[in-house]
């Protein structure tokens, strides 16, 4: 971990410190008899750390009441002025995409809609920032670029293609965001976010939902590994903690990305670099399964297509990125790109650049054997699950998507083990492959389910998706679907 971006104020407009611009903040709660500060506090303890300190600041206020209309762009900036100023080094600020909607706006209860082009006036802001702080970086999907970009999706994962450049006018589209633009004229590396549970906030009924250790790891391959960053999000429990369960599943992912990066192979290796191609000589037969580049992105980001083959038995085989669905998935490098394999006993390994925008400067390679990962790890928490991106659109609707079309003939429902709280007594399963039309696949009831919860099987006749919804039409308790895992063929 590097560093930790704080939702100093969210959506709501509440906010965690005791600005002086609001009544709306930790100055008017019982927390410290309205003395507190939850900015300061965490700023301090990050400094003393040695760890980097960054804050969101929504720019939707939901609060306001004079969101929508022009002071309230004065008062968004006197808020972040407040932040920039007052807690030491800010190495970035997060501005949400979020844009209006429904909210209570001092009392109005209503929906106001601004222009997210023109209505934040983001050129005078960015001044502002630069100024108070030059060496912060700005995150902002808004009409304005920023100086990171989002990657498309909340599913922790960027394309296997990555270029850190977007063009610094005009719109940006979908695949700029997953994929970068190869001739864009700005540098604007992706940041990609995803949370450690299956939506950004705290449910005591998601406990038994944290992200298992394989999970995250394939994140870390699929965001880190493919020249991006990882923002990880922690929800805070009621207590104003981190709940031991995601504690300990983060400490568990950080050992484990120590564990396969801890024995480099290549510094025992005989290492010969002619042109475009280097040749890694083990000298003999050595298991591995992971293979690391990186470019030296201050000269930019240059490799556009590279080759990877191992010598295994005496005769030479090519590699592919194991996490790509289609192709080989060896393309962009960037700051630094893992490439996951099954394990090999490789005598050589043979790295060829074969496409490049202009002579490449690699700056690193190195060769790994990543151990496998069994649910027997202490605090893994694997489950069938484990390999779903899923999230809840509304309490009672689950969705699960995937990368590309699936096709699909069984959902299995596992209830809670501990409650009657959530489980699902009558369902309706819905298919789609593009967000929008929706086919019904099944809908009924799962008989004595509370007095026997067990797994519960739905099936369908055989369907192409990339999208499920699941909807719970009745609960035998409460108002919020609960599950204790879920599996999908």
């Amino acid at each position: 971990m590097r560093g930790i971006i704080f939702t100093a104020k969210h959506h709501c407009g509440f906010c965690m410190w005791p600005s002086a611009y609001t009544e709306y903040s930790v100055k008017n709660s019982p927390w410290k008899n309205g003395k507190g500060d939850v900015v300061r506090e965490l700023a301090d303890a990050c400094h003393e750390e040695g760890l980097e300190f960054a804050v969101y600041l929504s720019p939707w206020d939901r609060n306001h009441p004079e969101y929508g209309r022009p002071a309230y762009v004065e008062y968004f900036r006197n808020q972040l002025r407040e932040l920039l100023t007052n807690y030491g080094d800010i190495f970035e600020v997060w501005f949400d995409g979020a844009n209006g909607g429904d909210g209570w706006y001092g009392g109005a209860n209503e929906t106001r809609k601004i222009d997210r082009t023109t209505y934040y006036e983001w050129p005078e802001t960015y001044r502002m920032i630069r100024q108070l702080q030059p060496q912060c970086l700005i995150w902002n999907d808004g009409s304005d670029r920023g100086d990171l970009r989002w990657v498309g999706t909340e599913a922790g994962n960027v394309g296997e293609t990555n270029w850190s450049l977007l063009n610094h006018d005009g719109e940006v589209t979908w695949p700029m965001l997953h994929y970068g633009l190869e001739d864009g004229d700005s540098w604007v590396p992706g940041e990609t976010n995803t949370s450690i549970r299956p939506g950004w906030f705290y449910h005591e009924t998601e406990n038994a939902h944290v992200k298992s250790l394989s999970k995250l790891m394939d994140t870390y391959y699929k965001s880190v590994g493919r020249n991006s960053t990882l923002l990880l999000n922690f929800p805070i429990a009621p207590n104003g903690r981190i709940h031991p369960t995601d504690s300990l599943r983060g400490i568990a992912f950080k050992k484990m990305i120590d564990e396969v990066f801890k024995t480099d192979l290549t510094k025992k290796a005989k290492i010969k670099t002619q042109g475009n191609e280097t040749l890694i000589d083990f000298k003999e037969p050595t298991a591995c399964n992971r293979f690391l580049a990186e470019e030296d992105i201050a000269q930019g980001q240059r490799v556009k297509k590279f080759a990877l083959e191992a010598e295994v038995d005496d005769q030479w085989m090519p590699l592919k990125d194991e996490l790509v669905e289609n192709g080989d998935g060896l393309t962009t490098i960037g700051h630094r790109r893992i490439i996951c394999f099954p394990t090999i006993k490789a005598t050589k390994l043979r790295f060829t650049i074969t496409d490049s925008k202009c002579a490449p400067m690699i700056k690193r390679l190195g060769v790994y054997l990543a151990p496998e990962l069994t649910a027997d790890i202490p605090d893994s928490g694997e489950k069938k699950s484990s390999v779903l991106h899923y999230f809840f659109s509304t309490p009672t609707q689950m969705m699960i998507d995937w990368d590309t079309e699936q096709t699909l003939t069984t959902f299995r429902y596992l209830p809670p083990q501990d409650t009657k709280a959530g489980i699902v007594t009558h369902y309706t399963l819905w298919g789609s492959t593009d967000w929008a039309n929706w086919t019904k696949l099944a809908s009924g009831e799962f008989s004595n389910i509370v007095n026997n919860p067990i797994w519960q099987t739905i099936k369908f006749p055989a369907t192409k998706v990339r999208i499920l919804k699941f909807d719970a039409d009745h609960l035998a308790e409460g108002d919020r679907m609960g599950y204790g895992d879920i599996e999908i063929k």
